[in-house]
């Protein structure tokens, strides 16, 4: 599970970073990514932060319920390798329903990794 710390929680963190975030696509997922500003002096001080978006279209709630829990082990998985200072929103497509751990986590890791290089 997420630390607090590590979550986007407010909407307007949500649209900031899905609208100025460095996109990166694959069959499954989108994820954009965004450096945070300077704050205190140094710059993109802070924890790295994940927010999760799984709409209708992927499934119903125990479908959309279960992409979530995957993605967010993911994220976990992804926390301790990651730079601080960023911000993350990983958007569901509607095949993230159908693919098994293996692909999600190849899927994410890769986009995540190309977002943070573009946002850098």
């Amino acid at each position: 599970m997420l630390a607090r710390a590590n979550r986007i929680v407010r909407g307007d963190d949500y649209r900031s970073v899905v609208r100025r975030g460095r996109k990166s696509a694959t069959a499954h997922v989108v994820v954009s990514v965004v450096r945070r500003a300077v704050t205190d002096g140094a710059p993109g001080a802070g924890p790295t932060r994940f927010g999760f978006i799984v709409a209708k279209t992927v499934g119903n709630a125990v479908t959309r319920n279960l992409v979530r829990r995957r993605l967010k082990a993911i994220a976990h998985e992804l926390l301790a390798q990651t730079p601080t200072g960023y911000d993350v929103v990983i958007r569901a497509l509607p095949a993230a329903a159908q693919a098994g751990w293996p692909t999600l986590l190849g899927d994410v890791s890769r986009s995540f990794a190309r977002g943070v290089e573009k946002a850098a």
